[in-house]
């Protein structure tokens, strides 16, 4: 059974920077495309970052330039590299990890809150 845990989510100003961590447990073998999703209250999900099983990597307009995924396939860990944070960016952020195009999981969540 495959878990995704994530940490390192927290409090910061703005302007800030947060670096997520989301570590899976169990088998993953296969093509694995990885993502990170955020929700803020009253509001649906929102795709944030996308890391292909090439490694390439995507994002929406929204954290361009200010957020970086990547993965270490040795610890079966990805992060989130978020800089420039705006209070806009508060929301809880989950992994997403889609394994082989069938199998599909989630992590529990990490809060972000950006506020002076």
């Amino acid at each position: 059974q495959v878990q995704l845990v994530e940490s390192g989510g927290g409090l910061v100003q703005p302007g800030g920077s947060l670096r997520l961590s989301c570590a899976a447990s169990g088998s993953i073998s296969g093509i694995n495309v990885w993502s990170w999703y955020r929700q803020a209250p009253g509001k649906p999900r929102e795709w944030v970052a996308r890391i292909s099983a090439a490694g390439d990597t995507n994002y929406p307009a929204s954290v361009m330039g200010r957020f970086t995924a990547s993965r270490d396939n040795a610890k079966n860990t990805v992060y989130l590299q978020m800089n420039g944070l705006k209070p806009e960016d508060t929301a809880v952020y989950y992994c997403n990890l889609v394994r082989s195009g069938v199998h599909t999981y989630w992590g529990q969540g990490t809060q972000v809150t950006v506020s002076s």
